[in-house]
């Protein structure tokens, strides 16, 4: 492993790759809360952000440590993904359709275990990319998951405050909207898993 052009390009392609899931959530998120100050936004992108940073690294951990463990784990990912984002996008979804409102106010944000679900459940496929570079260094493997980490952030960012523009015109239906796109977002995951 060389310190050169093709590490940082191959980095934040990962960063890229990997973001999707969360800028989807994000999304949904900016959809679900169209008023989420600025502050919660970094808070969302960040917990994200943290999420992608450490499951390649405990990927990375896991191979040059206890690799059989790990594969026999691997097969659980998709598994453990849909369950978590079946769970959060239903129960967006049930208190969307149960929500007496008639789009006049703003749905409840994401509570915090709720966050570090989504945090998971969209990173949880990052721990095989510890597979990808068991061979780094710690210090290299440590610079690949902080730049797929900043480009996660940055694209999370982005699907929040595309999720807040389009949530301010779809106020009563952003709920059943961005649960919606989580149950087939884990539906997604599971399948790439499987297939």
């Amino acid at each position: 492993m060389t310190w050169g052009f093709l590490f940082f390009l191959n980095s934040v392609l990962f960063g890229v790759g990997l973001a999707m899931d969360a800028f989807s959530v994000s999304l949904a998120n900016g959809l679900n809360e169209p008023k989420m100050p600025a502050g919660r936004m970094c808070t969302i992108a960040g917990v994200f952000a943290f999420f992608q940073i450490i499951m390649p690294l405990i990927g990375w951990f896991c191979v040059r440590t206890v690799a059989e463990t790990f594969t026999a784990f691997q097969r659980a990912v998709p598994w453990i993904a849909l369950l978590l984002l079946l769970y959060i996008g239903g129960k967006m979804l049930l208190e969307g359709l149960r929500s007496k409102n008639d789009g006049a106010g703003e749905t409840a944000a994401v509570s915090p275990a709720g966050l570090l679900l989504q945090g998971i459940a969209t990173s949880i496929d990052a721990l095989s990319v510890g597979f990808t570079i068991a061979d780094y260094t710690a210090p290299a493997a440590c610079v690949e998951a902080l730049i797929i980490g900043i480009v996660t952030f940055g694209i999370c960012m982005i699907g929040l405050r595309l999720g807040k523009r389009f949530g301010t015109r779809l106020a009563g239906k952003a709920s059943i909207l961005g649960g919606v796109i989580l149950i087939a977002i884990g539906i997604e995951i599971f399948l790439k898993g499987v297939l």
